[in-house]
């Protein structure tokens, strides 16, 4: 497969460059906010501009800033996209004006022997295009006037960016969409409804805070991709990314630092969470790290039941090992406390390493894999009502206003998570306490450690009930 076009929008800080990246790809991807610096890793999205496919990079801002300070990563990074590019939208802001900065980082532009293509932004009305013209002292050519705000110029931006572009061998072939949505719903017949669909598996990396959630990704793609230092709370946004291992393609989402509510009251952190919240919900599998050297915090427990509820397979991983000196005792304490509070996620697998080292990380995407495959796994119906008749038998339901209750069968209804139905009479009195045992047999039985595992009751109508 060809690699596409890359194009990356680069500039100073709060010209509208994520407003630009959201305008492209379609949608409210990148984090936006009227405040400087919002973006501080590169964003990276697809998009079908004028019928070519296109992969698009937002970058932090360019600021003159020392190599070591936060600033001065943010700006390699920029730079290293830069690098790469096919097309650089370089993006000043027309109500402000040529500012020194702008003018700075246009020569820098100009030596690195990219094709770029000059964007006014915020240049509404007749007023903003007259300042507009302001741009042409750059010396990258004519500037084009957009306001990605109010979507003003935005098509006239499409075109010049696929001109601009390098010849495709052969055209796009495009095909009707309803006709491609009717091809899918015919090849999707008679399939289950949880079979997984063609793609990388969706892997997300959540955790409080300065867990060493960036340095653990950048570790796994062997590059220096997202910003990391000791900082707390640098990944302000969720950032994809591909990474390959000898099963397949993974999308690698690293995510924003979760923290209590209660500590959260700036909108920019709350917009933060919500798309790392939102990166969970998507995910398939979930690495929820731990900073090893301070243990089990209740924030990570409720990270973890928020990871429960939403059903999705989980790997916890223990970063920092190398800095923990007890490390018999320092897991025995952790395997503790995660089986004490979080019973309904019993046999959680658990990882040891050092993202910073590297030492121990070969052992990550294998149990990835494996948490993976139980999250996945069906059981035979055949097998699960010999097992199910056999756990009655150990152990009948309870009396419930003196009469007992009836389980007749089960059956497994979906994988993603593991769900079973259990069908009998009044299964909505059956105790909390009798459910959690078949859901502890189920585990134990049928080999599903650490997975959520959903139990449904459907209780049989009686023909003899007065209507």
């Amino acid at each position: 497969m060809d690699a596409l076009p890359v194009v990356v929008i680069a500039g100073r800080p709060n010209v509208g460059k994520s407003t630009i990246f959201n305008r492209l790809v379609g949608r409210r991807q990148a984090l936006v906010a009227d405040t400087p610096g919002v973006t501080r890793d590169r964003k990276e999205g697809q998009a079908t501009v004028r019928g070519r496919n296109i992969r698009i990079i937002d970058t932090a801002g360019l600021e003159e800033a020392a190599p070591d300070t936060l600033y001065g990563r943010m700006r390699a990074s920029s730079e290293s996209a830069v690098a790469h590019a096919d097309l650089v939208l370089f993006c000043i802001d027309a109500r402000s004006g040529i500012t020194p900065a702008d003018q700075h980082f246009a020569n820098w532009l100009r030596r690195q022997g990219r094709p770029v293509l000059l964007i006014a932004n915020k240049a509404e009305g007749r007023q903003g295009a007259a300042a507009a013209m302001e741009a042409f002292s750059l010396g990258l050519g004519a500037p084009l006037a957009i306001s990605a705000e109010h979507g003003e110029g935005v098509a006239d931006l499409m075109a010049e960016i696929v001109d601009r572009l390098p010849p495709t061998d052969a055209p796009p072939v495009q095909k009707n969409t309803r006709r491609l949505r009717r091809e899918q719903a015919e090849a999707a017949e008679g399939e289950e409804e949880d079979v997984r669909p063609p793609g990388p598996l969706r892997l997300a990396i959540v955790g409080r805070p300065n867990a060493g959630k960036s340095t653990l990704l950048n570790r796994l793609l062997g590059e220096e991709r997202m910003i990391t230092g000791p900082e707390p709370g640098l990944t302000r946004d969720s950032i994809a990314v591909m990474l390959s291992d000898d099963e397949g393609p993974i999308q690698l989402v690293d995510t924003a630092g979760l923290r209590r509510k209660a500590r959260i009251d700036e909108t920019l952190e709350k917009m933060s969470v919500s798309a790392s919240i939102e990166a969970l919900k998507m995910a398939e599998v979930v690495i929820l790290v731990l900073d090893a050297t301070l243990g089990v915090h209740e924030q990570d427990l409720q990270i973890a039941r928020l990871i429960e509820r939403e059903g999705r397979c989980c790997v916890l991983a223990l970063n920092k090992w190398d800095a923990v000196e007890d490390r018999a005792d320092t897991r025995q304490a952790i395997r503790d406390r995660i089986e004490m509070s979080l019973a309904q996620m019993r046999g959680i697998p658990v990882v040891a390493f050092s993202a910073l080292t590297g030492a121990g990380i070969n052992k990550l995407l294998p149990t990835v894999r494996r948490a993976y495959e139980v999250w996945n796994r069906r059981v035979a119906t055949g097998a699960l009502n010999r097992w199910f008749e056999m756990m009655i038998e150990r152990h009948p339901p309870p009396l419930v206003d003196g009469r007992r209750l009836k389980l007749r069968y089960i059956t497994q209804a979906k994988s993603r998570p593991p769900t079973f139905i259990v069908f009998g009479t009044r299964t909505d009195q059956l105790p909390e306490d009798y459910q959690r045992y078949l859901v502890n047999g189920l585990r134990e039985t049928f080999d599903l450690p650490g997975t959520p595992i959903r139990l449904l009751l459907r209780a049989s109508s009686n023909p003899y009930a007065k209507s």
